[in-house]
């Protein structure tokens, strides 16, 4: 099964997604701990009291971490689920 061009293509469609997206987290995470190291004037910035630029974009860090989970579920839903499910009952021995 592994070698099957339904299952290459599975495995495309979740790296197309995944490889990108994890090298962007990745990115935004470390531009996030090196501003916070060596630009210390730009992340005490304050924006609205108390609340400064290393603030805001920690909160961000938390944000966009939900907001790839909620892109990745409707990614797996839409492309990956339907030919994973005609994957498995090929293998199950049911209809495709």
């Amino acid at each position: 099964m592994q070698a099957s061009p339904e299952f290459a293509e599975l495995r495309r469609r979740f790296r197309a997604f995944a490889f990108p997206m994890t090298v962007a987290f990745i990115a935004w995470y470390f531009m996030y701990v090196l501003l916070s190291t060596y630009a210390v004037g730009f992340m005490s910035t304050s924006v609205f009291g108390n609340v400064n630029v290393g603030v805001v974009l920690g909160l961000g860090q938390f944000a966009s971490t939900f907001l790839i989970t909620w892109l990745y579920i409707r990614h797996a839903n839409s492309r990956l689920d339907p030919v994973a499910t005609r994957i498995r009952e090929e293998l199950e021995g049911g209809s495709a």
